[in-house]
């Protein structure tokens, strides 16, 4: 589903009640844990995690005027969903997270390919989704998007 906000805390706001703690929860958690340098927006009509301009000029190869995106939250119909971009080019690092996940998690792993969706709030592992936003830096997310996705 799609929210019209201008900010973090408006789409917050917007959300039905039940799902209103469990994504302020999983902001907190990915603002705890990102690397420096990349900055919270609203992309898309969900919550967005962007390397901006100032550190990528060329921002995201399918519509330069916007950031490169990284990673985004929202709540969406059936679930809340927790895409990651570095999941979706690295293959190590999806691997892992497929390993973690199972090692730490009771249920199983919904996932597309950015998208990790969860169907009941209380199973979202926000230690191991911090643990995952650690993974990547700025840098590290520019030379993996420009030698694997911006082609």
């Amino acid at each position: 589903m799609k929210y019209e906000a201008d900010s973090p805390e408006a789409y917050i706001d917007l959300l039905p009640e039940d799902r209103q703690e469990p994504i302020r929860r999983l902001r907190k958690c990915i603002l705890s844990n990102l690397p420096e340098g990349f900055e919270e927006t609203m992309s898309y009509g969900m919550i967005g995690y962007v390397v901006p301009h100032s550190k990528y000029p060329a921002g995201y190869h399918c519509n330069p005027e916007l950031p490169l995106p990284f990673l985004n939250i929202a709540s969406q119909k059936n679930f809340i969903a927790f895409y990651h971009s570095g999941i979706y080019a690295d293959p190590e690092l999806k691997a892992w997270f497929v390993e973690a996940y199972r090692e730490r998690v009771p249920t199983k792993l919904d996932m597309g390919k950015s998208c990790i969706r969860f169907k009941k709030p209380e199973h979202i592992p926000y230690e191991l989704l911090g643990a995952l936003c650690r993974k990547i830096s700025v840098s590290d997310w520019i030379q993996l998007y420009e030698e694997k996705i911006s082609r």
